[in-house]
């Protein structure tokens, strides 16, 4: 199948490029993309595999365009969610924790299928793609059945990311720290991730204090209901649970440092693989850091369960997106590092 992909090359331009998406096998679908998320993993990953051609993409949301003929529970022109990819039989999938999968890094980030067939060649020559299991910064993605998860009419653009940033810090609320009305939460910056960390709080009651260095989303965090300072530096209210997205060792030991006693820390940002500790202070004080993937979440239970508190107005998730063409790779990313767009969505089909 002919479609047009974002070709990378490194962390210089990226160029748009008739490409050749394989065939689906049994299990795996074909889906036209109206809207893919950007996420930092993207642009690390770009990064990680220098000059190596790669179309990445890994927050796709669209219309399933064909089926394989194994498919069940998906059909023709149903409106999906692509999330990261998962084998579903070993035991962590077993339990719902696919984040955990014990194919994780083959299925998402080996840049192929599971027995290393190419998903995607350009001018004839396979390309690092099968990327979160789609690569979807282009006009249609290959996936396997079992990531695409039915979102109805949800708007794309408010859809796309619910398949990875979107779920990861919701889910890191709802089934990693689990406060509850009267708790406080601090989350350390506010960009997408973060940012619906949040709003999931707030709709849970839960008082909210965000600590991020860009003015525009601490304004966006405070008319929202939180409470912000602009690092953790300023006076921060003792806090019984704490987001960490930045993966930066200051921003971690602040964190920990704002907790009452017996308060959890949840990790969901990459930084240092090492981090100074005070485990002295750990033990006293009771405290818990806790590591998270993807939220700790099972996409067909939690992307449903987010659509449904965006419908009732619980998530307001429009206001956190930007959308752009996918010849605008580049200057979207430039608008999010600027701290001008908060979480870029790019719009294959304008």
């Amino acid at each position: 199948m002919r479609i047009s992909a974002l070709l990378s090359r490194g962390a210089g331009p990226s160029e748009l490029v008739d490409a050749e998406l394989d065939e689906p096998r049994s299990d795996e679908v074909i889906v036209r993309i109206e809207a893919v998320g950007v996420c930092h993993t993207d642009l690390h990953t770009r990064g990680a595999l220098r000059e190596r051609p790669a179309v990445l993409g890994h927050e796709g949301c669209g219309t399933v365009e064909r089926l394989g003929d194994a498919v069940d529970g998906l059909r023709v022109g149903d409106r999906v969610v692509i999330s990261f990819a998962s084998c579903g039989g070993c035991a962590q999938c077993r339990d719902g924790l696919p984040g955990y999968c014990a194919w994780a890094s083959a299925l998402n980030g080996s840049g192929r299928r599971l027995d290393t067939s190419p998903t995607i060649r350009v001018r004839d020559e396979p390309v690092f793609g099968a990327f979160f299991g789609q690569s979807s910064f282009a006009t249609a993605a290959l996936a396997n059945a079992r990531s695409c998860v039915p979102v109805g009419d949800l708007p794309a653009a408010v859809a796309a990311p619910l398949g990875c940033g979107f779920l990861t810090g919701a889910g890191a609320v709802l089934n990693v720290l689990r406060p509850r009305r009267g708790d406080r939460l601090l989350v350390v910056g506010a960009g997408g991730v973060g940012a619906v960390a949040a709003l999931t709080a707030l709709s849970e009651g839960v008082e909210v204090v965000v600590a991020e260095p860009v003015e525009a989303r601490r304004a966006l965090a405070a008319r929202c209901g939180a409470t912000t300072v602009a690092s953790l530096d300023e006076p921060v209210p003792p806090v019984t649970h704490a987001l960490d997205t930045t993966g930066r060792p200051e921003a971690i030991a602040g964190a920990l440092a704002a907790l009452k006693p017996r308060g959890v820390l949840a990790l969901v940002g990459l930084g240092p693989a090492e981090v100074p500790l005070d485990v002295r202070s750990l033990m006293l004080r009771g405290l818990q850091v806790r590591g998270c993937v993807e939220g700790d979440a099972d996409p067909s239970v939690l992307i449903p369960e987010l659509a449904h508190r965006y419908r009732r107005g619980l998530l307001p998730l429009d206001g956190l997106v930007t959308t752009y063409t996918l010849a605008d790779f580049d200057r979207a990313v430039a608008d999010q590092r600027a701290g001008l767009t908060l979480k870029p969505v790019l719009l294959p089909g304008s």
